[in-house]
């Protein structure tokens, strides 16, 4: 999908389920920082502006 890594695949599906940057960091152990990073890459990739978004785009896309 748009070139989106297997990882950021994870977060976008986490994200399109409504979890907090927090709770994506708990499941997947890795770093606050490092969750927020895979977002703004998935937004950039994507081409949206919020999580709402994303969550629409993956919705479509079939990913979640």
């Amino acid at each position: 999908y748009t070139d989106l890594t297997d990882r950021e695949i994870q977060v976008l599906r986490l994200v399109a389920e409504g979890a907090t940057n927090t709770e994506i960091s708990e499941t997947l152990s890795i770093s606050h920082h490092t969750v927020k990073s895979h977002v703004v890459n998935i937004f950039n990739k994507l081409g949206v502006n919020d999580r709402t978004q994303a969550a629409v785009w993956a919705t479509r896309h079939g990913i979640i």
